[in-house]
């Protein structure tokens, strides 16, 4: 059974990959292009808000550690029992955001520019659990950068999402060789991405009437792509090859 679970999962991994690589598409472009669209009509004082609420987050999860979980699992878990503990943090932080982005959205304008902070600090919380339950230690500064460079990925253009993808590709060989401070992690690309991509899938809550129903399926939405991608990310490291096999 766990063999069969891992060789499915390194055939789940092989085609993330190759979908991390691929070329914009027509639709990505005009999608794109959309969102450049929609930045124009956003209030200045809306961008630099968020611009400075991913900025402290970034800082926060560098360098502080009221975001640290509990004790590393037992080593000898199973990869099959570690994702099934996986999926029930996505659950239950997708249903989470789905609620705070269905109150804030309901509250008009100035609630839901409060939702912003709320979301992200729910999904970096996400990521340190589902960090530990892989079996990584998060009080390690480079394992954090990669929990940022996870938060990138996710929520980045196709463009961007492939040089972000690089960077993580074969990190444990790149490790060794990271500095030891922030210096190694562009953060203002890290929000510009960031804003672009929510926008589109946000901005609808600031409506009203349909922006708590926006809000709370936007959130679900965002929280479920951030855990999957979270996943491929950690299987990318354990299982390495594919022929393979798991060795934690």
């Amino acid at each position: 059974m766990t063999d069969n679970y891992q060789e499915r999962i390194r055939i789940e991994c092989h085609f993330w990959k190759k979908e991390m690589m691929e070329n914009p598409s027509v639709l990505n472009k005009m999608t794109s292009r959309i969102q450049k669209k929609i930045n124009s009509y956003i209030p200045e004082k809306v961008h630099s808000a968020i611009t400075a609420t991913i900025k402290t987050m970034v800082r926060t999860v560098l360098f502080g550690s009221q975001h640290t979980t509990g004790a590393l699992p037992d080593p000898g878990i199973a990869l099959l029992h570690r994702e099934a503990l996986v999926r029930e943090k996505i659950k239950k932080y997708s249903t989470t955001g789905a609620a705070e982005g269905g109150i804030t959205g309901a509250g008009g304008f100035l609630m839901s520019m409060a939702d912003f902070p709320v979301l992200i600090a729910i999904k970096i919380k996400l990521l340190f659990e589902i960090a530990t339950i892989y079996g990584f230690d998060v009080r390690d500064y480079k394992e954090r950068l990669y929990i940022l460079y996870i938060f990138q990925l996710a929520f980045s253009s196709q463009q961007g999402r492939t040089k972000v993808f690089m960077h993580m590709e074969d990190w444990d060989e790149k490790i060794h060789i990271l500095p030891d401070n922030s210096d190694h992690f562009n953060w203002l690309t890290f929000q510009q991405e960031y804003r672009d991509y929510i926008d589109l899938a946000k901005m609808a809550q600031l409506l009203p009437v349909i922006g708590a129903a926006v809000g709370a399926i936007a959130n679900y939405q965002l929280l479920k792509k951030l855990g999957d991608t979270a996943m491929n990310a950690y299987r990318m490291r354990l299982l390495k090859d594919p022929l393979q096999k798991d060795s934690r």
